[in-house]
């Protein structure tokens, strides 16, 4: 993915994917499933990946491969988003960033191979290089352990239940590989890899005159005072909403729009961050507009469910406009979101 393309956004299509693709040395952008991490150190733990409203554990929700050209630390770059699933609260969202130079600790210097690997097992791998484990339900960092084997590692009392339940009682303590094992567990999200395309550029002029022949003809037909009528009553809200709607109607099926440093597309006329609602990064640089993540995504997570599920207008992320490198671990960002607001 190119970085720093000038008020042109690189769009977000998803794309079904054999496993193997959505491997951390595939450098995958994808959403659902686990996190295929890109560093194998310095995950955020557990009270890192915890929703700040309800405090249960967040899932899985996308990650971006985004590099830096030019930057020499930050060669390999992803950018990971998550948020809470669990009912009545499906509000809670965190993003974060790691980036690694090309020659590190845990990938080749050189790109890895296009062709499937010769393995076919399709088993979980829930330790990183690091050594690092991961929980069996959301496969983020699980410095708990099953009392009995000490060979299930969980994030959480929560998920560590929620396997217990669902066969880790009869698996405990027979011979084998746990990760084999691993059941369903319905806390991840569908998974599939994103695909990127560059927008087409609409000619503005084109589009201008459009509107405006359409603007002409509806004056000569339509009586002043109904005029002032209309001018009246059309909202900013409207105006937005409607701008929105123009912009994704060439591409429909956008599930994320990617653009570092670039202006978002809003749904709505309220609640749009000003500058001071985007905290600076604590290097103290600012943050500035990196990705957004649009309704369409909604269709492919099969999260409907009678009450409160997940939801959004947009979800924007805001990253260090330095892109710095506090430490080898990985730093959280900022997400934003808006909701589309009725306007009947």
């Amino acid at each position: 993915m190119a970085s720093g393309s000038v008020g042109l956004a690189e769009l977000g299509f998803v794309e079904a994917a054999p496993a193997w693709r959505l491997r951390s040395e595939q450098f995958p952008s994808k959403v659902g499933g686990r996190p295929a991490w890109l560093g194998a150190a310095g995950l955020p733990g557990p009270a890192g990946l915890a929703c700040a409203l309800c405090g249960r554990p967040l899932a899985f929700l996308l990650q971006l491969y985004a590099p830096l050209p030019g930057r020499a630390d930050a060669f390999h770059r992803g950018l990971f988003l998550f948020c809470c699933r669990t009912p009545p609260c499906c509000a809670g969202l965190r993003v974060f960033r790691n980036q690694l130079p090309r020659r590190n600790d845990f990938y080749a210097y050189e790109p890895p191979s296009e062709d499937p690997p010769p393995e076919t097992g399709e088993s979980v791998c829930l330790q990183l290089e690091s050594g690092a484990h991961l929980c069996r339900v959301c496969g983020c960092l699980g410095p708990k352990t099953c009392s009995r084997c000490h060979k299930a590692h969980y994030c959480s009392k929560e998920h560590q239940t929620l396997d217990w339940r669902l066969g880790h009682k009869q698996a405990c303590t027979q011979e084998g590989d746990l990760d084999s094992t691993v059941p369903d567990h319905s806390f991840l999200f569908p998974e599939f890899e994103i695909v990127i395309e560059t927008e087409d550029e609409i000619m503005p002029e084109v589009v201008g005159k459009d509107d405006e022949s359409e603007i002409i003809g509806s004056m000569g037909e339509a009586p002043e005072e109904e005029l002032d009528s209309m001018a009246k009553h059309e909202s900013r809200e409207d105006r937005i909403f409607q701008k929105f709607k123009t912009k994704i109607s060439f591409e429909p099926e956008q599930i994320l729009r990617y653009g570092r440093g670039i202006a978002p597309i809003w749904i709505s006329g309220e609640n749009i961050p000003q500058e001071k609602d985007i905290p600076d990064c604590p290097c103290g640089a600012k943050r500035i507009f990196e990705f957004q993540v649009m309704p369409h995504l909604l269709n492919y997570l099969k999260a409907d469910r009678l009450g409160r599920s997940v939801d959004w207008g947009v979800l924007a992320v805001f990253t260090c406009a330095e892109s710095c490198g506090l430490g080898t671990g990985y730093t959280e960002e900022f997400v934003w979101k808006q909701d589309i607001t009725d306007t009947a």
